[in-house]
């Protein structure tokens, strides 16, 4: 299947570290070949890079890779197709407006039976069980919700609950964010761990590259970074249960 990778800090922050072991796993030590895409929130802004070739040897993974784009929250996604044809409308994170805000998405998983269930306002434009999958998730939070909740607490519940109904219909583990939060939703498997002071040197299991961490950031910095399965050997990786979500803010988790 898919694995995931996303991001959450308290200040604008480079992903090239981590992105770089999970692009290795795009066709050189992972199957996942069929694509891969990034999105990189700027404000209230969001850009995309969406590619359907192997992300260990696409020509845009190694811009991204050298192209130092700063963000509080990202989601990326490589793929490995079991529902729906290797293309570029197919290849995700997707991502729709909602609220005001661009909302992004990334699923790992098949969902037996999700385009039996009925679409109003959002439409797919692939043929993915995942891209009807988050149609139907903002369907149903544009319908409970004709406005922006007040209460944070309430959006993040609704989300939770959305997912496990989603879930009933086999693998759900998904990135999802509106630029201020970060949802994880593990179905079978998603690990995150937070970076804070005092920061030391991490390595990556899929390439070698090692980086001190203690050069790269400030004392206040925090960021988090949640992955489909670890991507360093010498960190502590927090994986967690099944069927759970987290919801991380300003690169902590505030919801859980």
């Amino acid at each position: 299947m898919c694995e995931l990778l996303g991001m959450s800090a308290n200040v604008p922050t480079d992903i090239r570290f981590s992105f770089s072991g999970l692009m290795q796993r795009g066709g050189r030590t992972g199957p996942h070949r069929d694509g891969w895409g990034i999105a990189f929130y700027d404000g209230k802004g969001c850009r995309t890079f969406l590619d359907p070739q192997a992300s260990a040897e696409s020509e845009i993974a190694s811009l991204v890779r050298r192209y130092s784009i700063k963000s509080c929250s990202v989601i990326c996604h490589i793929r490995q197709a079991t529902h729906g044809r290797v293309c570029l409308e197919n290849t995700h994170p997707f991502v729709r407006e909602l609220w005001g805000r661009h909302w992004s998405f990334a699923h790992n998983g098949r969902l037996k039976g999700i385009k039996r269930w009925p679409l109003e306002f959002y439409k797919p434009i692939g043929t993915t069980d995942s891209e009807h999958a988050f149609c139907w998730i903002l369907d149903q939070l544009r319908a409970r919700f004709p406005t922006p909740p007040k209460r944070t607490r309430a959006l993040w519940h609704a989300v939770g609950e959305l997912a496990e109904r989603v879930n009933g219909l086999g693998i759900f583990n998904l990135l999802l964010s509106d630029s201020r939060c970060l949802y994880g939703y593990c179905s079978t498997e998603l690990a995150w761990l937070t970076r804070k002071a005092p920061f030391g040197k991490a390595s990556l299991i899929d390439t070698d590259l090692t980086v001190d961490f203690s050069k790269e950031t400030t004392s206040k910095d925090i960021v988090t970074v949640i992955a489909t399965r670890p991507l360093t050997r010498n960190e502590e990786w927090t994986v967690m249960k099944r069927d759970s979500l987290v919801v991380f803010r300003k690169g902590e988790p505030v919801f859980a």
